[in-house]
């Protein structure tokens, strides 16, 4: 059995929702210079474990790999081959209703609450409306200013907009914000 630790204190990537989780993932593929750095090592951690316990790397040669394979474009080219075996590529749908959520002081962000996060990406109507979901502007660690957005939610009916953003407002530490002077 092999066990592959990673940091589960914050969610990967900035996407929770099928299409924005999705955006992310294809970034990684592509390459993208905006491409979320915590999705793209989770990956190639991942990828590397995979070809070591499979004996296609040599114990500690797995991560190298498996970042050559990437950043040669190989796996944007076989991604986009699976697709089209399927079918072919599809845009990603977009949300029409969104509404940002900003930081009311100067703060350092010390905490997610993952679970509190998903409940309120599902109450913006994800999975099942596959645009909907929320964005992370922020990570643990960084500090922010007022006015500057934390998230964004998005949403396919205003109703679920505004029923998402309202449970965010009787939530306490869905974001952990910690006053900075």
């Amino acid at each position: 059995m092999h066990i592959v630790e990673s940091d589960g204190t914050q969610p990967v990537g900035r996407g929770i929702g099928p299409a924005l989780e999705a955006r992310d993932v294809l970034s990684v593929l592509q390459g993208s210079a905006n491409a979320p750095a915590d999705l793209r090592e989770r990956a190639l951690t991942l990828a590397g474990a995979i070809l070591e316990i499979a004996g296609k790397a040599n114990t500690g040669q797995g991560v190298i790999m498996a970042t050559s394979v990437l950043e040669s474009g190989a796996t944007w080219k076989k991604f986009r081959a699976i697709c089209e075996a399927q079918g072919g590529m599809r845009e990603l749908p977009h949300a029409p209703y969104h509404h940002s959520v900003e930081a009311t002081q100067h703060a350092r962000v010390t905490s997610f609450d993952n679970r509190r996060l998903a409940k309120l990406a599902k109450l913006a109507g994800a999975p099942r409306a596959r645009a909907a979901g929320l964005d992370l502007h922020i990570r643990v660690g960084e500090l922010v200013a007022p006015g500057q957005p934390l998230f964004t939610l998005h949403a396919e009916a205003p109703g679920e907009l505004e029923y998402a953003f309202h449970h965010f407002l009787s939530q306490k530490e869905i974001i952990a914000l910690e006053a900075v002077a």
